[in-house]
């Protein structure tokens, strides 16, 4: 069911963690269920890398709100990187790693276009 009223969801009541977790990532959804959107908060650990995975049919909007962390894709060749301020668009299917080679931890908002998050890990590189 889609929610129909302005809905707000307070710091203090977004979730410690959701389902797809991969090492060194923390998922926490702070809007599903509600919308044909969903929003979480993604924390990377330093020096931490997630496993290789996509969002399936899920178009994903990040931004990074603090620290430098990197998407890397197409086949781990390319390397983009974010820092705070930067946005980026994961089109759907896509797979991608999330990276953070810093010493500080990277926190992202991540906006996808599903009432709930889709985290496909993979064993490697061309694995979907």
């Amino acid at each position: 069911m889609l929610y129909s009223r302005f809905h707000v969801v307070k710091s203090t009541d977004v979730q410690t963690s959701s389902g797809g977790q991969t090492d060194g990532m923390t998922r926490k959804p702070a809007i599903t269920g509600l919308a044909s959107i969903c929003s979480s908060i993604m924390l990377a650990e330093p020096h931490s890398a997630s496993a290789v995975h996509h969002h399936g049919a899920q178009d994903t909007i990040v931004y990074a709100v603090r620290g430098q962390g990197a998407v890397v894709s197409e086949g781990g060749k390319k390397r983009q990187v974010l820092k705070q301020g930067d946005f980026a668009l994961i089109p759907a299917y896509q797979e991608h790693q999330e990276v953070n080679d810093g010493d500080e931890e990277v926190e992202w908002v991540i906006v996808r276009s599903g009432a709930e998050p889709d985290v496909v890990n993979l064993e490697g590189w061309g694995k979907s």
